[in-house]
């Protein structure tokens, strides 16, 4: 019942889109109407305003990791083990990629995720935070970074702590990432893809770059 729990108020916090919610607050246009279309930070960044961008990217990743962190530090009051962080990390995930707030679509789930290895543990995070950061700094796509973080966030989870069930939800939230960026593989491999910092334009109906 405990683990029930878990998944449903996960799921529920992951369901918060603070690309929406931000950009509403601030004023601005519907992130999902312009650029990529994707509710995510690299694309309020194209509204032009820096402000809205980082706070969509704290409160994406911060949802990701408030309700691992609980379970990792305070889960074992009530009960909860490592089969629950798994939960706690997939759930949370899956509600940023399928929002029940916002008609289940939602964003690319990267800070989300970055928000769950932090959780999991800070040294899985920062080195997952530091594959993605060197990436875009050489190449300015968010999207590549963020592919190529996928790849490395279950090796890193295997190699710094063997392979146990957290390392399972790692691996299947990294396969999810990569699924939901399929649309940017193509455009990557075309050489049509946005680069972050682009400006915001009509949202395209191919389009799915970004956090």
């Amino acid at each position: 019942m405990q683990n029930v729990i878990v998944a449903v108020v996960a799921y529920l916090i992951g369901s918060l889109s603070f690309a929406v919610i931000v950009s509403a607050a601030m004023g601005l246009d519907d992130p999902r109407s312009y650029g990529s279309g994707n509710p995510g930070a690299t694309n309020v960044l194209r509204s032009g305003s820096k402000k809205a961008a980082i706070l969509t990217l704290i409160g994406d990743a911060f949802k990701g990791w408030l309700p691992v962190w609980f379970v990792v530090h305070v889960g074992s009051r009530y009960g909860l083990d490592d089969k629950s962080v798994a939960i706690a990390s997939l759930a949370v995930f899956l509600g940023h990629l399928y929002p029940v707030f916002f008609r289940f679509k939602g964003g690319k789930g990267v800070a989300t995720a970055a928000g769950v290895l932090l959780a999991i543990n800070p040294t899985l995070g920062v080195a997952t935070l530091l594959t993605w950061l060197i990436v875009a700094f050489f190449t300015r796509y968010s999207s590549l970074a963020a592919l190529c973080s996928a790849v490395f966030a279950p090796l890193f989870y295997v190699f710094l702590f063997g392979p146990r069930i957290v390392a399972l939800a790692v691996l299947v939230m990294s396969a999810l990432l990569v699924w939901r960026h399929r649309g940017n593989i193509a455009k990557l491999m075309r050489g049509q893809e946005s680069r972050i910092g682009d400006k915001k334009k009509a949202a395209s109906p191919a389009a799915g770059n970004d956090l």
